[in-house]
Order: C-alpha cells, then structure tokens, then sequence
C-alpha cells in the first residue's frame, strides 16, 4: 500500500514571496507604525530598497509626517486593524520619495506571525487618473483634506450600491457634484443623470413634470411628453433641495419610488423605471419629520445611506485648490487668466466662507473684476462680512456673525427683510447669499 503523501506545514512559508505575487505595493506594518516589509511591487513602483523602508514608521513614508495621520484627522487602516482585527478601506493622498502627491486607496487586512502578534498588511492601490479629480461639466471636486477625503470615501463606497442617498450639508457645498460623482462611481455611469430643482416643482404641476403626459391630457397638450421619473430610467434621479416639496407632492413622489410603477397624466398605461434615488437638503429632514412638514416614510425611503458634505471652513487646506479651479472656469468664461497672490490666498484661507464654495466662487468673481492685471491682490478680495476671522485657519471657526435663523413657515428665514434691506432689494443676490433660486425667495416673500 502506498504511503500518504506528508502533509506540508505553512510554518515555514515565506512570507515575503507571498507578498511579492501582489500585483499591488503592499507594506507590513507593526503596532508602533514600523514598516517591517515590502513588497516587490512597492519598491519597483517608487525606486526604493527594503533597506530605505524597514524600520522607518508608515506616515514618515506616505505622509512625511512626524505623527500617524489618524493625529492630523485622517481615517487610518492603522487604529481599525489593531483595534478590532477587521479588514480597512479608505482613500488617502500619498507622497512619493520626491514629494508628489498622488490619491489612492488603501486597504489594510490584519496578519499574525506565529506567536499571534498582530500586524497590518497595507494595500496601497493607484487611482485612475479620472477618480483623483470628479468632473461634474466644467466643474470639479478637488482637495486632499482629511475630511474631504472621507466625504469621498464615503461617496465611493455608497456609489457601489444602489441604494438611495441623501447628501447633506450646508448651502454652497457642493451638493450636485457630489450627486454626480456617486453616479460617476456608480454601475450607472452611462446612464443618464437627471437632476429635479424641487423648489420649481409645485403640486399642480408634479404629474406633468415628474411624470410626463399624453397628448390632450389636458387643454391645449398637443403631444406626448416623457417625464423626469421615465427620462432617468437605468440611471440615477437626483432630487436637489427635496425639503421644499410639499406634503401633497411628497405623498405623490413616494408612491412612485417604493415601486418604480407610474402613469403619465392622462393615460392608462402602467409604466415601470428602474431609477436609482440620490436626494439633497440643506435642511434637516429629521426635525422636519419631527415637526410633520416632511413625511417620515418618505425619509426613511430617501435615506438609506446618508452623507454629511463638510462646509470649506472644515477644509480650509483645499481652499487655495478650489481657488485655481473656480479661477480656470472664470477665465474661461470670460477670457483671460487670473490667479492668487500669496497674500490673497492666505486671506482667503483666514474665512469664514458661511456661503461655502458657491460664496468662493463669488468673491473670486468680483476680485478678478476689480484685478488690474492677471494677479489678484489682498484688496481685490471683499467678504460679505465686514472682515475675515483674525485667528489662525488651523484653528477651529465659530459660526458666521451673522447667521440665517428659519422659521417654521417652509424654511422662511426670519431675517428674510433684514436680507432684503442689506442687498437693496435684489432678490437674486438674497437668493445666492441663501443658497436657494430666486423663484424661492419670490415665494417666501408672498406667504400670508
């Protein structure tokens, strides 16, 4: 009888020709932030031995920083594998040995030696060049702050569902583009993105709008119209600012996104979508619930994943990036070529920003006005506030001076008329200063 063939212990494998069959740079990485490892991947992707890594802590490596990143804000693979032992992801921006920055993923999994002590085997994935900046027209979501980056994170990885989303944050932050980076992200992403204004969506025109019609639906309809709900079919609805709808018209919606069946108006026909929801509010939807001015199973619908956008005051170290970006779009615009004096950037870098990125994009827009030449100046640059906040930017900003107070009429600021006053009369600069379209302000001002 033959003898059975000896079973192999993994005792002796050798980890390091484990680790160099990674098509990825991976790194191994002890309790104290040492590196202990590399792979062949990792030093053929940035031009170093083993002898330049091992011993050197990780941040010194990726970050050139003298503390961990988890210090400086970041989520970090680091304290989750040896906190708990469960597998990490996040986006981080890395350095290479001669200092350019680069946004990449990492993926840390936990990896024990014999004895059972623990370590962190870290997988540093290169983004493709079309995920490091998202693209929404001619507009984009740049920064390397630690809390963009989760913000992103956080996009990606809900985009990778499809589940519904509600993005939050504050006036200005930038609502559409995150909007469109999760479809971008999304199995979608050759489908069509449809966004719905709800502040320009009234009752009596949901079912034409939302839903299309069928010609002589009613008096002088002379044709077929596809509507929102149908025009996004296999892609993605975005429903911007959905607080503004009213209760009736929030009835009517959530029918049609627990089933994705609808008719248009004035035809028999049952009709089906398959959308994928994405929904924004500057307001909090909960208090609204709470309050009974937005209806909770439609909430509990829309949000499924919520996302926190965080205002620029919470990222002040993107600022002098979104500044070229908005700056590259001006000059498009309107033909030439500005950019910021140092002495401008760090004034900018100083504010408070209450409008965010929408109050960025303005102020660089009278500065380049105001610019004699292509170099913005510090006196090119005037804040809706009589000046900027004298503390430090890495110190954390109190609220605005002057901050919007709402009343419980359908999100009417209590200080609409005081705003009013202060813009002499514009509404469509009260519009902006708020955050909302001008045909919102219009209605405010003409509630009983």
């Amino acid at each position: 009888m033959d003898k059975p063939a000896p079973v192999h212990s993994l005792e002796a494998l050798d980890v390091q020709s484990a680790m160099d069959l990674q098509q990825h740079p991976m790194v191994v990485i002890d309790a104290e932030y040492r590196i202990v490892a590399a792979n062949r991947a990792y030093r053929e992707c940035y031009g170093v031995s083993e002898e330049d890594l091992v011993g050197r802590r990780c941040h010194q490596v990726s970050h050139h920083s003298d503390i961990p990143c988890h210090e400086n804000g970041e989520d970090c693979p680091h304290q989750t594998v040896f906190r708990n032992g469960e597998p990490h992801e996040v986006r981080h921006v890395h350095y290479d040995p001669v200092g350019n920055a680069e946004h990449v993923r990492i993926r840390g999994h936990v990896l024990r030696d014999l004895r059972g002590q623990r370590f962190l085997a870290e997988e540093i994935i290169h983004l493709p060049r079309e995920q490091r900046e998202i693209s929404c027209t001619d507009m984009r979501m740049v920064g390397r702050s630690p809390a963009f980056l989760r913000c992103l994170h956080h996009i990606e990885m809900a985009a990778r569902t499809d589940a519904s989303i509600l993005l939050w944050g504050e006036s200005g932050v930038g609502k559409e583009l995150a909007a469109s980076a999760v479809h971008q992200f999304s199995a979608r992403a050759d489908k069509p993105l449809i966004t719905v204004d709800c502040t320009t969506l009234p009752e009596h025109l949901f079912e034409s709008e939302f839903l299309g019609h069928e010609r002589g639906a009613y008096t002088g309809c002379i044709g077929r119209k596809i509507g929102l709900f149908e025009s996004a079919d296999g892609g993605t609805l975005f429903l911007d600012e959905v607080g503004e709808l009213p209760l009736p018209v929030q009835a009517k919606l959530l029918r049609v996104l627990e089933t994705g069946a609808f008719r248009r108006l004035g035809g028999a026909e049952l009709l089906h979508a398959n959308v994928r929801i994405i929904a924004a509010s500057n307001r909090n939807l909960r208090e609204m619930v709470a309050e009974r001015t937005f209806r909770e199973d439609l909430y509990y619908r829309l949000a499924a994943i919520n996302i926190d956008l965080p205002p620029l005051r919470e990222r002040r170290e993107d600022i002098p990036g979104i500044a070229r970006v908005l700056l590259e779009r001006i000059g498009r615009e309107w033909g030439g070529q500005w950019q910021l004096s140092a002495e401008a950037e760090r004034r900018l870098c100083a504010y408070n920003f209450p409008g965010n990125v929408r109050e960025l994009r303005n102020i660089l827009q009278k500065a380049v006005a105001l610019a004699d030449g292509p170099l913005i100046l510090p006196e090119h640059i005037h804040f809706l506030q009589s000046s900027p906040p004298s503390h430090p930017p890495e110190e954390k900003m109190a609220a605005p001076t002057r901050p919007i107070s709402f009343s419980g009429r359908r999100g009417r600021p209590a200080n609409l008329l005081e705003l009013l006053s202060t813009f002499q009369g514009n509404r469509r600069q009260v519009a902006e200063h708020l955050g909302v379209t001008e045909r919102t302000v219009y209605r405010w001002l003409h509630q009983n």
